[in-house]
């Protein structure tokens, strides 16, 4: 008698290495049906993690195929689409890997009582993180709101070990019919942008690996310095692996744990690293509204600006600032951006120039290929200082003295900045070739002035502080 099918609805979770919802999978003995949903909240993501996702569901198709299963493609509500799928394949059950955004959770919690209660077998799995937020509690119970205690928490816990790869999956008798990827369209919104960006993407399972292997070979021993340089490569870069779950947590962390475990010296930044991301997680748990409001309310009658022709300066590179532009052009061309330049023009935009913080955390989602929603929100709301943990609102990046101290040389400027070279390289030329045509920026063009003395824009932001009382910090 042949068995029942499981259907797998993958998420951000596109491996076979280092899975519990998989792992579990295999272990019922059952015929699998991967499926990936193209959903509204899908949908919904900005141009850039949008075609970054597409390349990563390619990717995983070719994995699947290796090892004898399918990559079924279904557009539509998720509950729609999951129990159409299992009136045609006769699946008694759906399993995935959880996520924790507020959308996902709402959207999950859904799906999983809809099929629950027409009697199929539904299970959700950890797989995104290493420690679920709500297990990783204060001495009262509570949940944390600041890091280094969040750290001394978490850092003697038991992480599972990664579990390899399956070498192949059963497959069901018949397959139930898929559309096809390239009618999906991911990329439609990336433009002339998407060719630029795609030779600096790394997708897929055996990519992700060969970045971890590649960082703890050598760049790791002097992580805690150059991971602040951005003109080195000194940062794993494993963040766009890790958005669309090409590479388990708990691999990356056992790997990093043996480099700690042999004396490596940057081991250990890397790990607290890795926690870091883990605690954002933390708190978008706890506190939903981190990813759209402030999390401290005290800041919500803050006298943000709105959007106006210098944050359109900001987003378009052209402030007149070094650091900040040639972090925002590094964004179009390569679709990451370096994290201390990521901390130079979120404090810009949101100190210098007075601009809400949620304009540039929806900037971001809309161009970083590497977009997390729970790093993004933690990011700004840091650095504007209306988050947890925040940087102090005396604490105003200067983008002049942090260029002068972490690009010594300007081998970062000139990577990116044609107008500062007299025989510009092929990553600052094609920054004009990323960009909307519509924004007219040309590499003939002289370098522009500064839109707002630094010294003002700093008074400026101290003054509005100080008249609101410190916010808090």
């Amino acid at each position: 008698m042949t068995l029942s099918p499981l259907i797998l609805w993958f998420r951000r979770d596109l491996r076979l290495d280092d899975l519990p919802m998989l792992s579990a999978a295999v272990a019922s003995g059952q015929p699998l049906i991967p499926v990936f949903i193209l959903d509204p909240e899908t949908e919904a993501l900005g141009a850039a993690p949008k075609w970054r996702l597409g390349l990563g569901i390619d990717a995983f198709a070719q994995t699947l195929a290796a090892a004898g299963s399918r990559l079924i493609l279904r557009r539509g509500p998720a509950l729609a689409v999951l129990e159409a799928l299992v009136a045609e394949t006769g699946a008694t059950g759906v399993f995935w890997s959880r996520l924790y955004d507020p959308a996902s959770k709402v959207r999950d919690t859904e799906v999983k009582a809809a099929l629950k209660a027409r009697g199929l077998r539904v299970e959700s799995h950890a797989g995104h993180l290493m420690h679920e937020p709500w297990t990783v509690e204060t001495g009262q119970g509570g949940f944390y709101r600041v890091y280094t205690p969040y750290w001394r928490a978490v850092r003697g816990r038991d992480v599972a070990a990664p579990e390899a790869a399956p070498a192949r999956l059963p497959a069901p008798d018949h397959w139930p019919a898929s559309d096809r990827l390239e009618d999906w369209q991911t990329g439609a919104a990336m433009r002339r942008g998407a060719a630029v960006v795609a030779a600096h993407v790394r997708v897929g399972e055996q990519a992700a690996r060969a970045r971890l292997d590649a960082f703890l070979s050598g760049p790791v021993d002097r992580y805690a310095e150059a991971r602040d340089l951005p003109a080195e490569p000194g940062t794993s870069r494993l963040s766009e692996n890790l958005t669309y779950g090409e590479i388990g947590i708990r691999r990356v962390w056992h790997a990093a744990l043996m480099a700690f475990d042999q004396g490596r010296p940057g081991a250990e930044t890397f790990l607290k690293e890795l926690v870091w991301r883990e605690f954002s997680y933390h708190l978008m748990h706890h506190t939903p509204h981190i990813t759209h409001a402030n999390w401290k309310p005290e800041w919500d009658a803050f006298p943000w600006q709105g959007d106006g022709p210098q944050a359109e300066a900001w987003r378009r590179g052209m402030t007149g600032e070094a650091f900040v532009d040639t972090a925002m052009r590094e964004m179009y061309v390569t679709g990451t951006m370096h994290n201390r330049g990521r901390m130079i023009v979120a404090s810009y935009l949101t100190k210098h120039l007075m601009t809400h913080w949620t304009i540039g955390l929806d900037w971001f989602a809309d161009c970083l290929i590497d977009w997390d929603p729970a790093a993004n929100a933690m990011g700004w709301q840091w650095a504007a200082g209306s988050g947890p943990d925040a940087a102090p609102y005396f604490r105003i990046f200067n983008p002049a003295t942090q260029v002068e101290k972490f690009d010594p040389k300007g081998q970062y400027r000139r990577r990116f900045i044609a107008e500062l070279s007299r025989q510009p390289g092929p990553e600052a030329l094609s920054f004009f070739d990323a960009v909307p045509r519509a924004w007219g920026l040309d590499p003939a063009r002289r370098y522009p002035a500064p839109i707002v003395d630094l010294a003002e824009g700093r008074a400026r932001a101290l003054a509005a502080y100080a008249a609101r009382g410190g916010q808090g910090d």
